[in-house]
Formats: structure tokens, C-alpha cells, sequence
């Protein structure tokens, strides 16, 4: 997908023809949709972080985007940023990602093929994600935590169990 195409089903421009403001506020506002549907739904959690990152990355444009969890082995996280500049892509954007109490979440990493900085227009998009992101690992984390102490693993999905009857007379 190029950075004019936000995925409406309207038919392909060509590189380099002005967006209009409506069409992106139109994409960006059912992208975030479908990414709260998913996290609301309990969808694994990195397919809901690579749905906030490929959303980002069309959003900008000519960026890669990653979110880093804190489990992650950092020496895998070197190893991004290196192979990053192998192929010619300087760091964007780098800022963790944590929650209200001041727990960290995650961190949120950004690769351009140019050197430059966020634009103006770009930091609240990055901002929404980072916070999309906080709210799916936050909730990911809740999740978890029920689940290894028993609570919801007996309940049923839904609706009442029936019981069966003490005679059958």
C-alpha cells in the first residue's frame, strides 16, 4: 500500500495527488475502530500491536514501526536497530510506552529511510498509538492475571449450565 491509498476502496491515485483531509479522518477513525473492537475482544495481542503498527506506518508513510514488549530479550531489540541501519534506515522515533502508574509497557520503536523527526502532524498519531498500545498490553496483562488465578476458568462462556435433574422418573 502507498502512502496516498488509506485502504477505502477508492480507486488508486497517483503518487504525489493531495489526500483529502476527509478521506484520512475517514481511515483513521474506522482503523481505530476495528484496533479497539480487537482489543475489546481479547484478539491475540500481537496481532492487535501489528494492527496498531501497520496503521501508524500508512498514516505517516515511508516509516516501519515495532512495539517492544518488556519481556523482550533487549539484545534482539540491538539487533533490530542494526539491522535497521544495514539497509539504510535511520531511527524515526523511540519512546516507551507506560501505563498511568508509571509501569512500563512497552516501547514503541520507528525506522524512516531519511533522517528527520516526527512532523508537528505526525505526534498526535504516534501518541494515539502509543496509548492504543498501553490499552491492549494493560488489558492483555489483566487478562492474564485472571486466568492464572483461576478466576473465569470456570465460569461458563455463556448463557446458564443446565443441571440435570437429581431422578429421571
Amino acid at each position: 500500500m502507498d502512502e496516498n491509498d488509506f485502504g477505502l476502496g477508492e480507486t488508486a491515485r497517483k503518487r504525489g495527488e493531495p489526500v483529502a483531509v476527509d478521506d484520512k479522518i475517514q481511515y483513521l477513525l474506522g482503523a481505530e475502530e476495528q484496533l479497539l473492537q480487537a482489543i475489546s475482544s481479547h484478539a491475540p495481542l500481537p496481532e492487535i500491536l501489528n494492527g496498531i503498527c501497520s496503521a501508524l506506518d500508512c498514516q505517516i508513510g515511508n516509516v516501519v514501526s515495532l512495539i517492544a514488549l518488556p519481556g523482550d530479550d533487549a539484545s534482539d531489540l540491538v539487533a533490530i536497530a542494526m539491522n535497521a541501519a544495514q539497509f539504510g534506515l535511520h531511527t524515526f522515533y523511540s519512546e516507551s510506552i507506560v501505563a498511568e502508574n508509571g509501569e512500563l509497557l512497552g516501547a514503541l520503536e520507528m525506522y524512516c529511510s531519511e533522517p528527520r523527526s516526527p512532523a508537528a502532524s505526525e505526534c498526535p498519531l504516534i501518541e494515539r498509538a502509543r496509548c492504543l498500545a498501553a490499552l491492549a498490553i494493560k488489558i492483555d496483562r489483566e487478562a492474564g492475571k485472571q486466568d492464572s488465578l483461576g478466576d473465569g476458568g470456570d465460569r461458563p462462556l455463556r448463557g446458564n449450565v443446565l443441571e440435570m435433574p437429581a431422578s429421571m422418573n
